[in-house]
């Protein structure tokens, strides 16, 4: 019988839900792309979203923190909390919550400028004046992203001249500069060689430490070695969600085991 001290030990070290997403449906016009999905995000984890291509899984990624505003036919409903907060409620500024979720995309978008302002971008548009700040902010932000090492005596040449790696990992640090709560990252390696994805994912290892992870993946191989838990997309809809080794090796859903068994997909 489970006593009132062994209940509040396991509230105390279970871990804390940094996003909720309840009942979330996204459309592209009359396309319905993600169907009732509700997902529990937990901090300082990292939360693989798999399935087949057209599944939903980056519509979901692009629900959380509202970058579907930008697309004129798409309509949201559901709730997506961060900490909390909805962030769909009228009184949350997205530009300040995209600041708290951060986004890696597919390709590496490097701007046209240096590696150093790449990185300083965000801090100056946020108004950030002081130059030995964002000094400080720019080497500890490409520390944390794993690439000072690579460009401290480059920090003038163009992000562009990087090569594919570096340049993700420069977009890495670009989003770190503005201290994000989370950070979506949507297929950060698909573009990328095995040994510049290797690197990618050695860094997905160091930001769990201090930061809540959700990533795309079209890669199985690539869920099983740097996620904590996944869900699995089909048609739209979350058919199962849990811990990695659980759904990798004991899924409880038949169309689970068929896609990690590669009956389809």
């Amino acid at each position: 019988m489970t006593s009132p001290a062994d209940l509040i030990v396991a509230e105390a070290t279970a871990p804390k839900i940094k996003v909720r997403v309840q009942d979330l449906n996204v459309w592209y016009g009359s396309n319905h792309a993600i169907r009732d999905a509700s997902l529990e995000v937990e901090e300082n984890h990292v939360t693989a979203l798999i399935g087949p291509s057209g599944c939903g899984k980056s519509t979901f990624l692009r629900a959380i923190n509202r970058l579907h505003d930008l697309t004129p036919s798409a309509r949201v409903t559901g709730i997506v909390e961060v900490d909390g907060v909805n962030v769909y409620s009228r009184n949350v500024d997205p530009i300040v919550m995209r600041r708290r979720v951060g986004m890696v995309f597919q390709r590496p978008n490097p701007f046209p400028m240096s590696i150093f302002d790449n990185v300083a971008y965000g801090l100056r548009v946020n108004g950030e004046r002081d130059s030995s700040r964002i000094a400080e902010v720019v080497e500890d932000s490409l520390r944390r992203a794993a690439l000072w090492d690579e460009v401290q005596d480059r920090l003038s040449e163009s992000g562009i001249a990087l090569s594919g790696g570096q340049q993700q990992r420069l977009c890495v640090a670009r989003v770190l500069a503005l201290r994000p709560d989370v950070i979506l990252m949507d297929e950060p390696a698909s573009a990328l060689d095995p040994i510049a994805t290797v690197k990618i994912e050695e860094l997905i290892a160091q930001l769990r430490r201090d930061y809540t992870v959700v990533i795309v993946t079209h890669s199985m191989a690539q869920a099983g070695r740097v996620s904590d838990r996944t869900a699995f997309f089909l048609n739209g809809s979350i058919v199962e969600v849990g811990p990695t080794g659980q759904i990798f090796t004991r899924p409880k859903d038949r169309r689970t085991e068929d896609y990690i068994t590669g009956r389809f997909g």
